[in-house]
């Protein structure tokens, strides 16, 4: 054990997450690289939790921030505020909402906690609708919607929830159906659910579940379940923490999938937009932004150094079609990695799009969840020089692949060798 992991046992809590045996101190990346205290070289494919969306020390972000940095870090929302302004203007361009307004966050957990007062607030009803396995952040309202146990330590809630099938194509009641008739079965489910309930305020739903082990619906669910809401004057929340900026490869965003009924009211963003740096925030119809009769404010959303990385890193996004390359490399690497699964019989699914990645492991024979696996080929991976994540909600475990988009085919056969690699050596 480390000096250093002997000292964050000692002041930070036991509940707090780390990954591997012998914990992994990054000291520095650039690209799609990271290198760890001891000097090894690692091929990053989680990007601190899909947050490094573009690269590692990207020169453009790196240089906004210092300039930035070298005028003033922080002013607060009390002040107006360029970089701020500037950023607001092109989220709300690009965020598909009519007459959208965007508010600032410091992080997904604090944007999904934002969207539910505004739902609740211009619904007036404290009841939502959420997704089984849904994961939406840490605090207190975030947690009391969220739909996985292994992260939910509370059943506490300001909120009533009531949860919803669909967000699981290969799992639960509806799995042996084909794609129209999940879809039919789901959206009778939610009309029988608010036939027993008062009108909830909102559904939240990742259009692609995050820490639920990169899971999903068929494409055109959430469309469906939109004229249901719209019928009873139920809101649409989609929570694009991890979907959003084109890393999906298809679509900029994850709603764009079920877009046939149009775009979702509110839509919750963070993580990649700031390449590292703290940005989140949320876009919604001003009728409904603007519904809140009291003063708020953001102490930290939107302070100009945050929203400098964020310019400079959707500029570079934009300019240089990391969508596009997304859409490529990523399904490349699903295809290199379906190749893999074939001969592996605990490996159950190989599911995603773009860059976003989910390899189910089970037990063989029995469809089960194989956690100790999981955490085996995490360890044999990164012996191997590739970073992975993992997830997973109901007797589920995944392996997480979420690179910087900027990924080239080379590095992605790289890492997919090694990641074969180490599912081989631990069948």
């Amino acid at each position: 054990m480390s000096e250093l992991h002997d000292r964050h046992r000692v002041v930070l809590p036991d509940w707090l997450a780390l990954y591997y045996e012998d914990p992994l101190e990054i000291t520095h990346g650039e690209g799609r690289h990271v290198w760890d205290a001891e000097g090894n070289k690692y091929l990053d494919f989680f990007g601190g939790i899909l947050t490094t969306m573009t690269a590692h020390a990207l020169p453009e972000v790196t240089k906004a921030v210092s300039e930035q940095a070298g005028r003033i870090i922080h002013s607060s929302t009390l002040y107006l505020n360029r970089p701020m302004v500037e950023l607001a203007e092109r989220i709300a361009h690009v965020s598909g909402i009519p007459d959208a307004r965007v508010f600032f966050t410091t992080s997904g957990t604090e944007a999904n906690d934002t969207a539910l007062l505004l739902a609740t607030t211009h619904r007036r009803s404290n009841t939502v609708l959420a997704m089984r396995n849904s994961y939406h952040g840490r605090s207190f309202s975030a947690v009391g919607i969220t739909g996985n146990r292994g992260w939910s330590p509370t059943s506490l809630s300001p909120l009533q929830t009531l949860y919803v099938h669909g967000g699981v194509r290969g799992r639960g009641p509806f799995a042996a159906l084909d794609d129209d008739a999940f879809i039919e079965a789901c959206v009778a489910d939610l009309k029988d659910l608010l036939g027993h309930t008062r009108a909830p305020a909102a559904l939240i739903a990742e259009p692609i579940q995050g820490v639920g082990g990169f899971t999903s619906p068929p494409d055109g669910l959430y469309g469906a379940f939109r004229e249901v809401l719209d019928a009873h004057g139920i809101l649409w929340i989609a929570d694009e923490v991890q979907t959003g900026w084109g890393r999906t490869g298809e679509h900029f965003w994850g709603w764009q999938a079920h877009a046939q009924n149009g775009p979702p009211d509110i839509v919750t963003f963070a993580k990649g937009i700031g390449n590292g740096m703290s940005v989140g925030g949320v876009v919604a119809r001003s009728e409904i932004m603007n519904c809140l009769d009291a003063n708020s404010i953001s102490t930290f959303g939107g302070t100009q150094v945050t929203m400098a990385a964020g310019l400079a890193n959707l500029s570079y996004l934009l300019e240089h079609d990391l969508q596009g390359n997304a859409r490529r490399v990523g399904g490349l690497l699903i295809e290199r990695l379906r190749a893999v699964a074939a001969q592996d019989p605990g490996v159950r699914e190989v599911r995603g799009r773009g860059l976003m990645i989910g390899v189910e492991l089970t037990r063989p024979g029995t469809g089960l969840a194989d956690p100790g696996r999981a955490a085996a080929v995490l360890e044999a991976a990164r012996a191997g020089g590739l970073l992975i994540g993992k997830g997973g909600g109901h007797d589920t475990s995944a392996l997480r692949i979420a690179p910087p988009l900027s990924l080239t085919v080379a590095e992605a056969e790289e890492g997919a060798a090694i990641l074969e690699s180490a599912l081989r050596g631990t069948q």
